[in-house]
């Protein structure tokens, strides 16, 4: 088995989960990149990268979820990290309590906490195997404050950060686990939605750091968090100082 280190980054054809998986393979890691539907932006990704694969699968499907991370393992032999970054929102005003429906939370839901959840528990042997496996979940501000881009999205981000916490305690030593938190981010995310740059102007105007993160940001904060060997159980926000607002 070769000691180079494996990492799949889930939901990485594009914006953080793309800034995340060039991040690593620039310390040189092996990366999977991942995405359910844009095949050719994964593609060509994966191939940007030195010895990267590309993988299809929705993580909201409990057999392409445990397919991937198999498929992954396949390819490289081993799994050392594991990136959740796969993600999906649906913009609606906190007030317009009747368009945040049954089947927009469970859409939210099956994305953003079932595909996290079906994802780990598919890597935690291969996690496991090498002593030292991490995961990082990419959470949100939403999470931990109350705002964001609708309440069902912001209920699944605090799942998210909850259930890192209770998997750092259930997986430790062998697995560390933690989340990281971002703010407003410049992604293709916010591409034509209403009033999108209005609310970036605003969050540039008032966080500490006088500017909306980029990607890079938040795939700095992954890294760092995938080599911090004594950190488990951690949600860290990256927001630019957004938290400190009142």
């Amino acid at each position: 088995m070769s000691e180079q280190r494996v990492a799949l980054v889930t939901g990485s054809s594009s914006g953080i989960g793309a800034a995340v998986a060039r991040r690593l393979a620039a310390a040189g890691i092996r990366v999977v990149v991942n995405s359910a539907r844009s095949v050719e932006a994964g593609q060509a990704l994966a191939a940007e990268l030195p010895d990267a694969r590309y993988i299809q699968a929705d993580v909201s499907d409990e057999t392409q979820a445990t397919g991937l991370v198999a498929a992954a393992v396949e390819a490289y032999g081993r799994l050392d990290i594991l990136v959740n970054c796969a993600g999906t929102t649906r913009f609606i005003p906190h007030d317009d309590l009747d368009a945040a429906s049954p089947d927009v939370w469970r859409h939210l839901y099956d994305v953003n906490v079932i595909g996290v959840w079906q994802t780990i528990t598919a890597a935690v042997p291969h996690l496991r195997a090498n002593g030292a496996g991490c995961v990082v979940n990419i959470s949100s501000q939403a999470g931990v404050r109350p705002g964001g881009s609708s309440i069902p999205y912001a209920v699944s981000k605090a799942a998210v950060n909850h259930m890192t916490k209770l998997l750092a305690k259930t997986l430790g030593p062998g697995i560390r686990v933690n989340a990281v938190a971002p703010g407003f981010i410049d992604t293709p995310w916010f591409d034509g939605v209403e009033g999108a740059d209005e609310a970036k102007a605003h969050v540039a105007g008032a966080v500490p750091m006088r500017r909306v993160g980029r990607p890079e940001d938040i795939a700095q904060a992954v890294f760092d968090l995938a080599h911090a060997a004594y950190i488990t159980g951690e949600v860290l926000l990256v927001d630019g100082g957004g938290h400190l607002l009142s």
